[in-house]
């Protein structure tokens, strides 16, 4: 799927921030990014990593467009004011972490606006990396909607009791069961955040439970593989993850 775009095709994308209504009514606003023409395109809601709502996040969803999606990439962090993405995200870690309700109202609400476009297919997939990975579960495992979830890297999945808090306050596996869409998950073996042996729980607890999942993981690889702007990147291996992530979202939301 990655650069073999052909080279006499016509491209052309629209990217704009915007503001829609998100949990409790209140205003979150995003970076919208969607192809020219009159489609109908598959949506994408991403979700961004801890270190904020960030440039890294605006070109990812332009990369999703580029390959023929409509995408939403909410700023999870909007109640906590504005500022430098270094700066918000520090504010947030102050303060606890974003609620996960308010995680979950929000990308609900960004799905439903996805949908209700007129050159959308109808079928919505969610993704993000590092909290966003854990995000992104949480969001399938609560929310009726979506048709396939990516989740990249995402820590405290599995939480013990003395991890659980008011923001974070049901471990996102308890929710496994009511996980009714396919899954894709992404992890570096030499990450410890999840750490191999948490991707295994995580694993069993899908078998378990019948769930439709399929998982690779990559040596060489920590947190945050296919973060350019880090030392943490790792090319051969976010390429591979990049193509394996194109690849099932076309199946399960362009098909």
């Amino acid at each position: 799927m990655w650069n073999n775009l052909r080279t006499d095709k016509y491209e052309g994308m629209l990217a704009e921030t915007m503001n829609f209504v998100g949990y409790n009514g209140n205003i979150v606003n995003s970076y919208f990014v969607r192809p020219l023409g009159s489609g109908p395109f598959p949506g994408i809601v991403l979700i961004h990593h801890m270190p904020g709502w960030d440039e890294l996040y605006r070109e990812i969803a332009r990369r999703f467009t580029q390959h023929g999606f409509l995408v939403i990439c909410p700023n999870l962090y909007s109640r906590f004011g504005h500022g430098t993405p270094e700066e918000v995200a520090a504010r947030v870690r102050e303060q606890g972490a974003v609620p996960d309700d308010c995680v979950v109202g929000d990308c609900e609400a960004a799905m439903r606006l996805l949908k209700s476009l007129p050159n959308c297919n109808g079928k919505i997939g969610v993704i993000g990396g590092c909290s966003g990975g854990r995000h992104a579960f949480l969001v399938a495992c609560r929310v009726k909607g979506f048709d396939a979830v990516v989740d990249c890297w995402g820590g405290r999945v599995i939480m013990s009791k003395e991890e659980l808090t008011p923001q974070n306050p049901v471990a996102p596996i308890d929710y496994i069961k009511n996980l009714a869409i396919p899954l894709l998950g992404l992890f570096g073996n030499d990450d410890q955040n999840p750490s191999p042996e948490k991707v295994n729980q995580l694993e069993a607890e899908l078998k378990k439970f019948g769930k439709n999942y399929e998982f690779h993981r990559y040596d060489g690889a920590g947190h945050s593989f296919w973060s350019y702007d880090r030392a943490a990147y790792r090319q051969q291996q976010a390429m591979d993850a990049w193509e394996k992530t194109f690849v099932f979202f076309d199946k399960y939301l362009k098909s």
